[in-house]
């Protein structure tokens, strides 16, 4: 590269790819690959006694890349540092500038909160410098978890499990599932009862009305005997039409996107995890190669907490929904929303970068995952501009024997934003909107019948990861970066797991917890670790020196850890099995929960007597496409899923494609799809149905000219069963895993 010319450094080849289309011939752009320069994996790398300073090393692996930087930068008459906007972001811009030695009078600073050909060639155009308070802040996050991780970590070794780890903010995000499920344990259920009358009105059209209360006040119904009194008091007695209350409510949309909210709406709605949706959400931040547009960032940062949303966002918004779905769609001005006082407003609102790119026109570009969730930020953003939407709302109130039983209805209107979108639930909605007939006050209506029910009021439920993430967030805990690589952290560890979508701590998980909560009470304190992020957003602002935020914690953290490690001298704590309800086969003992190489597994306590195992069933949707019996998902001798048939060798039905639970439209079986990432096109596997798709033809879907890599062309290939020569290290590895969509007997 020539003298004088231009390097931008950002962090992936996506992105590279996408801004250096924009950017032209004056400049080269090229991709860190992620971190660097770091604090060593094998010690602690921060020297606390001469006031927490870190011992940064290039990593290791990565010394190609460097000395490729290193050498490009030197040809440079000006390097911009173009990492992500946020203190990560910066933190890498800064151990750049570091590790290559760049002069300060040569290197420049520059974000895009969105990577769009205008942003881009603005945002270049006005460069900053390194801004340091931001780097402290991201030092000091690092350090702290550091410390935190490598002083406790080896307690838990010695005390519990080799293994095993502690965390700042993992930890506290362990402690509430734990708290939630000792809430659950001590739940004392409370009785009580519901009254409903099915009455008639002289149209013809029968409705429900709910027992209210008695002279005008609300009362509830504790027990069977006052349920009775009322059924006898109103059996015999005329229901009157007391009052008829109509009104026009108004629903607001939602506001859009921040990270917490579209991690949890992703969860609700397209059943993502929170790592995947951010792993989706990156992709669509960095650039999606779009037919007859090129190469666009569809989406802005995707790590915010911010509600701010740019007016040119907003007119382009205002304009689209007068446009597509008429001038009363329109909210009539650009509808804003407050932030929490915690907010960067640096940075905008999670929002489509182009807004005229609708969904349906980049469908036919992007993967049926990448469309799913672009659909839902397009579709949010843009109802969040949109009119309320209005109700009918009527409220009729019958008086009989001094008792009053109330029904009401809610019937749309004018739909205004939910014509596009809609919020979606944690929990079921039992609302039933079913219209209700003209009636007057002072009109009577006909009793057909009292429908008594005996209910009991419910423990709170368990966290999903949705609800857990809109947890942290509302408590302050972590920051929009860490939500999911903290719930991916606790589920890789095994604190947690997943029953259904719901999250249950494991016996590990609440013994690590009680020693937690016991021991080191401010590590695990939800107020502490919110308190300790503002902490650390002052250090960001310049108003705290962060190795002095470093000093004030470890005082009172170390001599915690001394405590601890006497007390507990000597001891070693028991981690009780986890009980399962299978009984082993050949002993009669209940089966536990063990954890192994390829995850957990049922095994016989009477180890090393009885030496029973057996793998946790999993039912998958659908039936299968042989005997109609259930189809479980199994794991093989070398890691691998695939399923089952769950009367094993007498059906012998195995496959590694996934049952999706669709029926196929001609012959009723079961649909299957893809095994992996991206591979959703379902397809029948009933050889007599005409939409029968051969194994030779359920082969990954093929890649573009552009996509470049020899990795990614290696994996267009479906790896074969058995080894051939001349195969790769790489193909050996690949083919361990049998070919996909093969059916034959398996082994339970």
């Amino acid at each position: 590269m020539a003298k004088g010319k231009n390097l931008v450094i950002v962090e992936s080849p996506a992105k590279a790819k996408t801004i250096g289309k924009y950017l032209g011939p004056d400049y080269k752009v090229t991709a860190s690959m992620g971190h660097l320069r770091d604090l060593p994996k094998s010690t602690l790398g921060v020297d606390i006694d001469a006031g927490f300073i870190p011992d940064y090393q290039p990593v290791k692996g990565r010394e190609d890349t460097i000395r490729e930087l290193e050498k490009a930068a030197g040809a440079s008459s000006r390097v911009y540092l173009a990492t992500d906007p946020d203190r990560e972001g910066e933190a890498i811009s800064w151990h750049l500038k570091e590790l290559l030695h760049i002069p300060d009078d040569q290197v420049y600073r520059v974000t895009f909160n969105e990577i769009t050909k205008r942003v881009v060639n603005e945002e270049i155009q006005k460069p900053r410098a390194i801004d340091q308070d931001l780097v402290d802040a991201q030092q000091a996050r690092r350090i702290l978890d550091r410390i935190v991780g490598y002083k406790l970590s080896p307690l838990l070794w010695t005390k519990l499990k080799y293994g095993l780890s502690a965390g700042r903010v993992q930890s506290v995000a362990t402690r509430l599932v734990v708290d939630r499920e000792e809430e659950i344990r001590a739940f004392v259920p409370e009785e009580y009862w519901i009254l409903e009358a099915r009455l008639c009105h002289s149209s013809g059209q029968s409705f429900t009305a709910k027992y209210f209360g008695r002279d005008g006040r609300k009362a509830e119904l504790s027990g069977e005997d006052e349920v009775l009194k009322v059924q006898s008091d109103v059996e015999n007695a005329p229901f009157t039409v007391d009052s008829v209350r109509r009104k026009d409510s108004k629903r607001t949309p939602a506001p859009p996107f921040i990270t917490s909210t579209l991690q949890q709406e992703a969860s609700r709605k397209l059943g993502m995890t929170p790592r995947r949706t951010m792993a989706l959400a990156q992709q669509l931040y960095e650039g999606v190669d779009i037919e007859g547009e090129g190469t666009v960032g569809l989406i802005t940062y995707m790590r915010t907490d911010s509600l701010r949303l740019s007016d040119e966002a907003l007119a382009a918004a205002g304009d689209l929904i007068r446009s597509r779905y008429g001038a009363e769609y329109y909210a009539g001005a650009p509808r804003r929303f407050k932030n929490r006082n915690s907010a960067q407003d640096a940075h905008e609102a999670i929002r489509p970068s182009v807004p005229e790119l609708t969904p349906e026109r980049v469908r036919g570009s992007l993967q049926n995952d990448l469309y799913r969730l672009y659909k839902l930020i397009w579709n949010r953003f843009i109802a969040s501009q949109m009119a309320p939407a209005v109700y009918d709302s009527v409220t009729v109130d019958f008086l009989c024997a001094g008792h009053i039983f109330r029904s009401s209805c809610n019937a749309l209107k004018f739909a205004g934003f939910t014509a596009v979108y809609e919020e979606g639930r944690d929990e079921d909605s039992d609302t039933r909107e079913i219209p209700l007939p003209a009636m007057t006050a002072g009109e009577t209506v006909e009793l057909l019948e009292l429908i008594k029910e005996q209910k009991f009021t419910q423990p709170p439920a368990r966290y999903t990861e949705a609800t857990l993430i809109r947890e942290m967030e509302e408590t302050g805990i972590g920051r929009p970066s860490t939500y999911a690589p903290t719930v991916s952290t606790i589920l890789d560890r095994e604190y947690v797991v997943k029953d259904g979508k719901n999250l249950r701590p494991t016996p590990l998980g609440e013994v690590v917890t009680n020693l937690m909560k016991e021991r080191f009470a401010d590590i695990v304190s939800p107020g502490f670790t919110a308190g300790m992020e503002e902490t650390l957003d002052s250090v960001e602002k310049g108003k705290k020196q962060w190795q002095q935020v470093l000093a004030d914690f470890y005082g009172g953290f170390s001599r915690s850890l001394a405590e601890a490690e006497k007390a507990l001298e000597g001891e070693h704590l028991k981690i009780p099995d986890e009980e399962s309800d299978e009984i082993c086969p050949e002993c009669g003992r209940r089966l536990v929960v063990k954890s192994g190489r390829f995850g957990r597994f049922l095994a016989c306590p009477g180890y090393p007597d009885c030496k029973f195992t057996k793998p946790i069933v999993i039912e998958m949707p659908g039936k299968c496409p042989r005997c109609g019996s259930r189809i479980l998902k199994r794991t093989s001798k070398n890691g691998y899923a695939y399923y089952a048939c769950e009367r094993g060798k007498d059906c012998g039905f195995m496959t590694w494609d996934v049952p999706t639970g669709e029926n196929c439209p001609e012959c009723g079986h079961t649909l299957f799809k893809k095994s992996g990432r991206g591979f959703n096109k379902p397809f029948c596997v009933n050889e007599k149905c005409s939409r029968f798709v051969p194994e030779d033809k359920r082969g990954y879907p093929k890649k573009t000219a552009g996509d470049g890599s020899a990795e990614k062309k290696t994996s267009e290939k479906k790896p074969a069963a058995k080894k051939t020569a001349g195969n790769t290290a790489s193909k050996k590895t690949a083919a361990k895993r049998p070919a996909s969509g093969k059916t034959a007997g398996g082994k339970e």
